[in-house]
Order: structure tokens, then sequence, then C-alpha cells
């Protein structure tokens, strides 16, 4: 049986790779305390055996509602493939080192917009969000623009994942892996 995070891997590849933003958006459900979802597109920025990997303010919705509840689910869709693959699990932090690492690969003008927005919250006008952008692009004007204490990354392990391969007729093939300890089960699910 071949390891769904290879698969997933494979899948990716085969939609055009971490370098293209088809293949590698993903809708992100989420729900806070009270058991209320929500979701929002975000990019897969890292794949490996321990999860998947994306990154976001940790004062955003999303991040506020992680600490309620760190659980989530992920879809990736490729259409043109007639592929998706649903992932579940408990989602963790990242580690300073590893979000640091992401946050100085990131364009200059990323790094200063995670300074200037505080995610998800009201704004009064665009204007004032342009003038924190200047602001901040002053105050690390010849230097690098470190990351925010409030901004990194997060892993979702996964403990499901499910392929669905689109075929004629609605024939569609479904795989789902669950995960027991470091081994996973696979059982085929009728469309």
């Amino acid at each position: 049986m071949i390891d769904p995070i290879l698969l997933l891997a494979q899948w990716l590849d085969d939609a055009g790779g971490a370098g293209s933003i088809e293949a590698i958006a993903m809708c992100l459900a989420t729900a806070d305390g009270r058991g209320e979802p929500s979701a929002r597109i975000v990019l897969l920025r890292g794949l490996d055996e321990r999860g998947l990997r994306f990154f976001t303010s940790y004062l955003s919705r999303k991040g506020r509602e992680l600490a309620q509840n760190p659980r989530a689910a992920a879809v990736l869709y490729w259409p043109q493939l007639h592929r998706q693959a649903r992932v579940e699990g408990e989602v963790a932090m990242l580690g300073e080192d590893e979000s640091d690492a992401y946050f100085s690969s990131r364009p200059r003008g990323h790094r200063l917009a995670a300074w200037s927005s505080e995610q998800s919250e009201p704004l009064e006008s665009y204007a004032v969000l342009e003038e924190r952008f200047a602001h901040f692009d002053a105050r690390f004007e010849g230097e690098e623009v470190p990351r925010p204490h409030s901004w990194g990354g997060y892993l979702l392990a996964p403990s499901r994942i499910e392929f669905w391969q689109g075929r004629p007729n609605r024939m569609h093939e479904r795989m789902l892996y669950t995960r027991s300890g470091n081994l996973w089960e696979m059982t085929r699910l009728q469309p």
C-alpha cells in the first residue's frame, strides 16, 4: 500500500507542484469553541511525513479558532485532473525556527503586510492600511523585516486523508486512509 503522504505529494506534483497557486490552494475549515465552522482558502506551504504546513496571523479568525479547537479539515481540488484530496487532523503551531525560515523567504512586501494588517479585524478605510504599510516600510528601511510574534506557521497532522478521482458515469474512485499510530489503513469508499 502506498503511503498517503507520498500519494498526496504526487497528486500535488501532477497538478503543477509547489510553484503553482492552483496546485497548492486549499480550503481550510476550522471551528471555534462552540463548534461554529468557518472556511477559507489558504496556500499549502509545505508537505512532509509530519503533515501539511500553512502560515497566517495567530490573531486572525482562523488562528483564534485553532487556539480554541486545534482540529481542522482541508480540501485541495484540481478540476483539470478530476481530483480532490480531503485531509482531517490535529493542528499545532510550528516552532519559531520554522516560522522564521519561511517568513524570511517571503517577498519584502508580504513581510511588511504581516506587520501592517491586524488580520480579520475591522478596517476604517483602506487608506489606514496603506498608511500602516508605509510606516513599517520606513521603520524597516535598509534592514531585514523580522517576523512579528503574532505571525507564524501551523502543522495539520493528518489522521484521515481521502483521495477522490473522478470517473465517467459518476463511478468515482474514493480511497480513505485512516491513521492508527504510525500505520495507515486504506478503505475504498463507494462514490
